[in-house]
């Protein structure tokens, strides 16, 4: 099925059930799809500002963390050695939510983008770190061995096993880090500031503009659209199989 009828039917579907929905709760605070369609077009030129502002933190969060956490990770999982004496603190820390760090965060950053941007960074740098880990580690050491046969030294190992056996894992963890990492990003906005659309559908909320609120929504559920494709994209080219 072509792609764009796929999103086309995909949008039906979500736009059918939270028709039924908003008729089942019959609530001002579940607006219906007609209601809430009008005030995103007529709000649009207040929510692209915040749009792309959080944007450009889930963007420069995404990249910050992944940097740090896939190399981390692969390293990880090839040396033993590395893994026995990391791996213990990487127990303690990654079942620890991050969000409990946003205080401690605000309090030495002050409530600005920076605050956020390093939060979603923790978070995305701890995902990368495990999954890259576990996918080094499941490379079979039968790939591993026949390049050393040829007398490849850990370099180059490590570039044509290593990092082309791990790159479908890489983009799996983006994929499952996103929906983290906006999340994230929306109780961090909602908290502190005055930016980002985190706080624009909490100020909708606080008006009980609920129509506008579900706007700020569909524009954050487009955001995860964009970032999604973009990933599709990148592993076509990257993770050829």
């Amino acid at each position: 099925m072509n792609k764009a009828l796929g999103y086309a039917w995909g949008t039906l579907l979500v736009i059918a059930l939270w028709w039924l929905l908003a008729l089942a709760a019959h609530s001002p605070a579940l607006p219906t799809p007609w209601d809430t369609i009008p005030v995103l077009s007529q709000e649009l030129g207040a929510i692209m500002p915040e749009f792309w502002v959080s944007f450009e933190r889930i963007l420069l969060s995404m990249v910050i963390g992944t940097m740090l956490g896939a190399p981390l990770g692969l390293w990880l999982g090839r040396s033993q050695r590395a893994d026995a004496v990391l791996g213990p603190a990487l127990y303690i820390l990654y079942p620890l939510p991050k969000i409990v760090l946003l205080p401690v965060l605000f309090v030495l950053f002050g409530l600005g983008g920076e605050a956020k941007v390093i939060l979603i960074s923790i978070a995305v740098f701890f995902q990368m770190l495990v999954t890259m880990r576990d996918a080094a580690k499941a490379i079979p050491p039968s790939a591993v061995l026949s390049l050393c046969s040829l007398g490849a030294n850990r370099w180059q190992i490590f570039r044509e096993v290593t990092v082309p056996a791990s790159m479908p894992s890489l983009f799996t963890a983006l994929r499952i880090t996103t929906g983290t990492a906006v999340a994230i990003l929306f109780i961090a906005e909602s908290m502190a500031g005055s930016t980002g659309l985190g706080y624009f559908i909490m100020h909708a909320w606080s008006m009980l503009e609920f129509a506008r609120m579900f706007a700020g929504i569909i524009a954050m559920a487009f955001m995860g659209i964009i970032i999604y494709e973009a990933f599709d994209l990148a592993e076509r080219k990257l993770a050829r199989r």
